[in-house]
């Protein structure tokens, strides 16, 4: 099982999902309406390593964050 966390605006609580891969996260986020608008701009991490494949293998225990654009000063 990994955990899916959504940071920022998103304003999700987190997931826990059985998943071997961030395609499926994908398919599965894309149903979401108060997530599918933010798919197309939020970068991914997984375990704190930002990715740019869906095709990373996930593991028991990891951990996705989605990372909303953001601006500061």
């Amino acid at each position: 099982m990994v955990k899916v966390e959504f940071l920022g605006p998103i304003n999700k609580e987190d997931l826990s999902l059985e998943i071997s891969n961030l395609s499926q996260l994908s398919e599965i986020l894309k149903n979401d309406s108060s997530v599918s608008n933010w798919l197309e701009t939020c970068a991914v991490a997984v375990n704190d390593t930002l990715v740019i494949s869906k095709d990373v293998i996930l593991n028991d225990g990891d951990r996705i964050s989605l990372l909303p654009p953001v601006c500061g000063g």
